[in-house]
Formats: C-alpha cells, sequence, structure tokens
C-alpha cells in the first residue's frame, strides 16, 4: 500500500489515525512508513506516509518531509520527471538540499519559494500535501491529467485528506453513501470527479489545487483550476519532427529512476512505438505483455513481434479464461471506489507480475486520447449521412435488456448524442428503474472549437482522467509498481492543442505513429483492428450466472436496486449485458466491502 493519509484538526483533541480501529490506515508501506505526530501554532497534525522508494532510496528522503529550516512540511505521492532541471534552478536562487535525489524536496523547496506557481513546473504526477506552517496555509494539488488521486473531507473543524477514498472514508463517524453517485456509476460506470460515493468526501480534479487557510476556529477554502487543455487551442503549423522531439524527450525523462524500470507491451501501436524509440535511443527494454486463451482477445501474437524486432528482454504472463471468484476479488480488492472496466483485472494481474522484478512500468495510456485512436472518437467526428438522424429519433422504441441504444443514437446529428451514445447507459437506468441525477454535464461538449477538439477535449476531462488513468493507478498502487505514461506528457497534449489537424486522418487513426513505426513491420501490422485490453467477460459472467446472480440478490445491493429484471440479463447474452452485470458485481463487492 503506497500513498498517504493526513489530519489536520483545530480542535483540542489530537487526531491520531494510528488508534483508529482501520486496518487500512496503518503503517505497511513496501519500503517503509513514517509518521508525525505533533501540533503547530494551535493546530493539530496526524500524519502517514507508505513509501515506495524509486528515486534517492536513503531514508533521508522519506516522507513526511520538512524543509531545512522547519517552515514547511509536504507529502507527495508520484514522480517528478524534470526534478534535476528544476533542483539547478532552485540551487541558483539559493536553496539548500539535504537530500541527493530527492524529487520531493524539488517540489518542497520550490513551493517555498515560488509558492503554488510552482506547480506550473512540474512535469509528472503528483497529489500533493503541503503546508506552510509560518503563512498557515495548505495546498492540495493533484497533475494536469488526473494520474494520481487525492481526496479530502472536513468534518466537525478536522480537516482530512489521502490519497486512498477508503482510508479517508473510515476516519469519519457515520460516513454514509450518496446514492445519486451511485445512480452515475450505474450509468457511466465511475464516479466522476469531484463526486465520490460518500457523502461529504470529494475528489480534487485533474489540474486543479486547494488552498486551505487555517484560521483560529475554521477553516476557508479555495479552488482553483491550473491547467486545462482549452487554454492551449490554436492552429499553428504541426511539425511531425517537432512533436516527436517531444515525444523522444517524454519518454528518456521516465526512464530515469534509481531502480531497473520495464515496459507494458500490448502489441499495439502506441507501446510499439515507446519502445521502438527507447531501442533507438539505446536503452535496455524489459517488456510485459498479456495473454488470453480466446485469439478474439489475444494480442500475444503482435506483443511478440515487437519483443522479438526489438530485442527486449520478454514476459507474458497467461489470464485464464477459467478466472475463479478468488481472482476476481483480488483484482478488485485494488479498487477503492467502484469502477466498472473489466480491464482491471488483466490489468491487476500484469502488474502483480511485473513487481516480482521491478518498481517501475512504462506504458502507452494516453496515446488514444492524444492522437484520437478510439472508434467512438472517429464515429463522433466524421459524420456524414445525416439522414441516419431518422434512427435516433426510435431509440425510446429499443428495448433497455436489448443494450444502452449505442447502434441508434450514434447516428444522431447532434453531436452531443452521438459522443454521449458511446459512454452512458441509460437504457440502464431504466431497467434499474433509475432516473438520471439532474445537472449531469460531465460529458456536454463544448462546441467552440472544431469538433474534432471538441471530443479531444472530453475524453481528458472525462474518459482519461475519470477512467483509464483510475484503473491504471489503482492496480499498480496495490502491486506496489509505479506506473509513467509518455503519452501523457503535458507538454506533448499542449502541442497537439496548439497546432492544426492537418496530420490527422479519421479513416487511419493515428496515422502518425503508424509512419513512424511503417519501416519496422507490415500492413497487417500495421492497419489490424484495434483490440481492448480486455478477458473473456462473457463466459466469466455466464458460466458463473446462478452464483453472481446470488451475491446480487442477497447483497447490499438489492436493497437499492431493483433487481426484478435482472434475468433479462442472462435472455439476451451480449458482451453489453455481461457488463452490465459484471458493473453490478463490482458494486456489490464495494458495499461488501466499505
Amino acid at each position: 500500500m503506497c500513498g498517504f493519509i493526513g489530519q489536520v484538526s483545530l480542535n483540542n483533541i489530537h487526531p491520531d489515525l494510528l488508534n483508529k480501529p482501520n486496518d487500512r490506515i496503518i503503517c505497511r508501506g513496501p519500503d517503509g512508513c513514517k509518521k508525525e505526530h505533533f501540533s503547530n501554532n494551535s493546530v493539530n497534525y496526524s500524519l502517514i506516509f507508505n513509501r515506495l522508494r524509486i528515486l534517492d532510496l536513503s531514508t533521508t528522503a522519506d516522507q513526511p518531509m520538512r524543509s531545512i529550516k522547519d517552515k514547511s512540511l509536504i507529502m507527495f505521492n508520484g514522480e517528478i520527471f524534470n526534478y534535476q532541471e528544476l533542483r539547478k534552478k532552485l540551487v541558483n536562487q539559493g536553496s539548500r538540499f539535504f537530500t541527493e535525489r530527492s524529487d520531493t524536496e524539488v517540489i518542497l523547496n520550490g513551493l517555498d519559494i515560488f509558492g503554488k506557481k510552482f506547480i506550473d513546473q512540474l512535469r509528472g504526477q503528483f497529489a500533493i500535501f503541503y503546508v506552510n506552517f509560518e503563512k498557515g496555509e495548505i495546498l492540495l494539488s493533484r497533475d494536469r491529467l488526473g494520474q494520481k488521486p487525492l481526496y479530502y473531507a472536513i468534518n466537525d473543524n478536522t480537516f482530512s485528506f489521502s490519497s486512498n477514498l477508503k482510508s479517508l472514508a473510515e476516519t469519519i463517524a457515520d460516513q454514509q453513501i450518496d446514492y445519486s453517485q451511485i445512480t452515475n456509476y450505474i450509468n457511466f460506470g465511475v464516479v466522476p470527479s469531484p463526486h465520490t460515493p460518500y457523502k461529504n468526501i470529494y475528489k480534487l480534479e485533474a489540474g486543479e489545487n486547494l488552498i486551505i487557510s487555517i484560521n483560529l476556529d475554521n477553516f476557508s477554502f479555495v479552488k482553483e483550476k491550473y491547467w486545462s487543455p482549452v487554454n492551449f487551442i490554436d492552429d499553428k503549423t504541426f511539425e511531425t519532427e517537432e512533436f516527436f522531439n517531444i515525444f523522444t524527450d517524454s519518454v528518456t525523462l521516465r526512464k530515469d529512476a534509481d531502480v531497473e524500470v520495464a515496459t507494458f507491451l500490448s502489441g499495439g501501436i502506441d507501446s510499439t512505438s515507446i519502445i521502438k524509440n527507447m531501442y533507438d535511443s539505446g536503452h535496455k527494454i524489459n517488456s510485459f505483455s498479456v495473454s488470453v486463451p480466446n485469439s478474439k482477445y489475444d494480442e500475444s501474437l503482435w506483443a511478440n513481434q515487437v519483443a522479438s524486432k526489438y530485442s527486449t528482454n520478454h514476459t507474458s504472463i497467461n489470464v485464464s479464461s477459467n478466472l475463479s471468484f478468488e481472482d476476481i476479488r483480488e483484482a478488485l480488492s485494488s479498487l477503492d471506489e467502484p469502477y466498472s472496466d473489466p480491464s482491471v483485472v488483466p490489468s491487476y494481474f500484469l502488474t502483480k507480475e511485473m513487481s516480482k522484478h521491478f518498481k517501475v512500468g512504462i506504458s502507452g495510456d494516453g496515446g488514444d486520447e492524444l492522437l484520437g485512436g478510439y472508434e467512438r472518437i472517429v464515429k463522433t467526428v466524421d459524420y456524414k449521412n445525416r439522414f441516419l438522424d431518422i434512427f435516433s429519433k426510435v431509440d425510446y422504441l429499443y428495448p433497455s435488456f436489448l443494450g444502452s441504444g449505442n447502434r441508434f443514437l450514434s447516428k444522431s446529428k447532434d453531436i452531443d448524442t452521438r459522443y454521449k451514445s458511446f459512454l452512458e447507459d441509460r437504457k440502464f437506468l431504466k431497467l434499474l428503474d433509475l432516473d438520471l441525477v439532474t445537472n449531469n454535464n460531465f460529458l456536454t461538449l463544448d462546441n467552440r472549437f472544431s469538433d474534432y477538439k471538441n471530443v479531444l477535449l472530453k475524453e481528458y476531462s472525462f474518459f482519461l482522467s475519470e477512467m483509464m488513468l483510475l484503473k491504471v493507478d489503482r492496480t499498480s498502487m496495490k502491486n506496489s509498481i509505479e506506473v509513467r505514461s509518455p503519452f501523457l506528457d503535458h507538454k506533448l497534449i499542449e502541442y497537439i492543442f496548439s497546432h492544426n489537424t492537418n496530420y490527422v486522418n479519421h479513416l487511419e487513426p493515428k496515422q502518425i505513429l503508424k509512419k513512424y513505426l511503417s519501416s519496422d513491420f507490415n500492413n497487417k501490422f500495421l492497419q489490424r483492428k484495434k483490440q481492448g485490453f480486455v478477458f473473456n467477460l462473457e463466459d466469466f459472467i455466464y458460466n458463473n450466472k446462478n452464483q453472481i446472480f446470488d451475491i446480487l440478490n442477497s447483497g447490499e445491493i438489492s436493497s437499492y436496486l431493483n433487481m426484478k429484471k435482472l434475468n433479462l440479463l442472462s435472455i439476451n447474452k451480449s458482451r453489453i449485458n455481461s457488463q452490465r452485470i459484471w458493473k453490478l458485481l463490482v458494486l456489490s463487492n464495494f458495499f461488501e466491502n466499505s
């Protein structure tokens, strides 16, 4: 368990997390744990940090970390990739360092000198708690893309925060489920920020700061967005060479560690491009992939080709089609909030295998968002047949137990309707007799810009930060693996949004990367249909239907949801209905373990 939790109290009663009867709030970091329990200017602090050592392996770099003059303190989960460059700048500003290679101390000294504006200089992934004792001010900051989670709550003049939701929930007496957000989960498959499944616990949004002023008898809060792709939209001339220079820099920075680094290899265009870049730069490559028995979902053939071409030290693990409930529960134990993407299972077991030998994995996450690789992006933007709009009008006739209605709604002439049809399941809400949450604008597009950039903006603000990166972070952190993703470098993202889209070919997504790989692979490799990182969910669900339905009908979930129509989902045995049953199984598991 990596990460941190803390409480800051204005009460006379000193908060002490270590005395809580909670096995999630425990000092058990994979590479050590440090705790602080103290008062400063009548404000009481209780802090715990579980460490995964990646940079500066010495205990000097442990957290919580205090500044040399004891004016401030920091806890930070993540990695800053340009820390060496920033350290040199800070030394020139007069900063003193007591560690050799700690990026944590770089953030601490930078915030001491420049305040919250220093966050703009960080190139990395992070969840930060920083307190300046002299100013009586706390800063919480989450990275631009939301790679690292950060939760907070205020209760009885106690400010609580954590990088793990369930740990935080268990510090709060009489914590209650927010059922309106459970409805959002049923619709989207995740509870979108700033909400959580719990009342009065919130999630800091991607690219957001929370500044807390500590007064004599209360806390005052200011939230601010310090970064968003929308602020960089322009129409400059796109230069392929310039793009790849940034990409190479991004890959190289993510190789820096004081432990050995491995690379995820799906055999897809994104992970292959990263491995090619590393190979061309002379880096040693350790690669990991997943194979599954069903050829419909297996990409091991392609991954093996890549491993052979670039002479990687390759490991492939098999995720059986006969997964047991124990396997599923183990994978779901990595989640601290309900999340319905079944790829959490292979992701969990892949990082589990990788963790036997490595602490850092480089992944291709973010490539589809950066370069419009998802089918839904193409189908939303490349809309020509407007007479098909008539099909979207008959969506209300489509029975809820057959599917989400995407096949109809994706034909709408309204771009919002087309896009939402790929990421919502309002039919499932109807099947369960649930009402859509009002003021639900998580997927509403900003139509000030071109359709393509509009959709990319929503991919970053919703799908990537709320869904994809949640899975990546939780499964890897559960197994003490830090995942680094070159395509998520904000400099690459800013470049894409600030330049024209002449490089985009909707009929051939990610053409720029395919050209990059074309000298090493044939068209059969480059032009194949994109596959998801999944396992055979249908077989698991329908082979275990009776046991799953028993769990759902007897669990807490049945007191909230109308399960009378559940059997309809097994009459029509389809991928979408197996995903719906899976969604309920994940929610049931969350209730049982909350």
